[in-house]
């Protein structure tokens, strides 16, 4: 998505607009405050905006060997594995998401994201073979990753179990970064990584934050729509923007842990809406993966805020897009803008 669709010279509205921006989780992460308290040490949240990312990062990170989620994963004890309580958190809401899903969405696909050259490994020029995905499928399943609160803890049911945060953590990272900064007494505020996003209070015309969902193009940058982010996260997964073609054909980087394979079906993006961003950002991979047809049936099952992008076959008008939405998202898309 394009995040603060207008912003820079539109969503600063002329107010004061103070922007703290870096890097992140192999992505950027921008921090927006329109009219910032006059007392606000701009340093001093800067500073901690860095160090809370740094310690996410330590947490749950896959890339890096010495995080916390690294060590559970290279260990092979099947006995409790005692975490950090926010380890825990992720991990628990991952699982929720997992049962709610059908395990459409799981944090255990790490094998086979890895097995098509998506993950921290380097990526290979040929396809793997079904020896191949049915080996790592055997590896992947929410339902063998036990969670504990006290002591806060994981455990395997097979030594060679491993956990991917990257639908999710980004999303947490967003909803700790927004909670950081209320604590220094702001109201008005974007926070974005890698596209996840939370905003509160009003930009700088004195309106709801204003973000464009993306066309699902890979050949060029382009919105589709313009959604009013007010007091919500905000998350989008897609098959646009990180994938690989060999002999014509598209693999996407979502993995459909039913089949071991790269999702195969219309859905080019779905963009959901929550109170948590974590919450927006594991439902956007988890629909995306269950489809068109049965990702937006349990949306409005449960009451999601989704929007759907799908591919449109012949369509008429030459649109190459065709989109729907939950009852929850047209729902919030109008309270945003009262």
């Amino acid at each position: 998505m394009l995040a603060g669709c207008g912003q820079g010279g539109g969503q600063g509205g002329g107010q004061q607009l103070l922007a703290l921006r870096g890097a992140t989780m192999g992505t950027t992460y921008s921090v927006q405050i329109v009219k910032p308290p006059a007392a606000l040490d701009r340093n001093a949240l800067a500073e901690q905006i860095k160090t809370a990312l740094a310690d996410i990062n330590g947490l749950m990170s896959t890339y890096q060997p010495s995080s916390e989620l690294s060590r559970f994963n290279a260990s092979s004890a099947t006995d409790w594995f005692l975490v950090s309580p926010e380890l825990v958190a992720v991990v628990k809401a991952a699982q929720a998401v997992s049962e709610a899903s059908a395990g459409a969405f799981d944090i255990t696909v790490g094998p086979l994201v890895n097995l098509w050259g998506f993950g921290p490994t380097v990526s290979a020029d040929v396809l793997p073979n079904a020896g191949e995905i049915q080996a790592a499928r055997a590896r992947v399943g929410w339902q063998q990753l036990d969670v504990q609160l006290q002591p806060p803890a994981l455990r395997k049911a097979r030594p060679d179990l491993y956990v991917d945060l990257s639908a999710i953590a980004k999303g947490y990272a967003v909803d700790q970064l927004a909670t950081l900064v209320e604590a220094f007494g702001v109201d008005n505020y974007l926070v974005e990584i890698g596209g996840e996003l939370r905003g509160r209070g009003l930009n700088g015309r004195g309106e709801p934050w204003q973000i464009a969902i993306e066309r699902p193009e890979t050949s060029k940058r382009a919105m589709f729509r313009v959604v009013a982010l007010h007091d919500m996260g905000m998350a989008t997964s897609g098959d646009y923007r990180n994938f690989f073609e060999i002999d014509g054909e598209h693999y996407s980087h979502t993995i459909d842990p039913a089949t071991g394979e790269p999702v195969d079906h219309r859905l080019a993006s779905v963009t959901v809406l929550a109170a948590e961003t974590m919450q927006a950002d594991a439902w956007a991979t988890a629909l995306l993966v269950l489809g068109p047809e049965r990702g937006f049936a349990l949306a409005e099952q449960l009451g999601l805020a989704a929007f759907f992008i799908e591919h449109a076959q012949d369509a008429p008008d030459g649109e190459p897009f065709m989109t729907q939405a939950t009852a929850a998202f047209h729902t919030l898309s109008v309270a945003a803008l009262d």
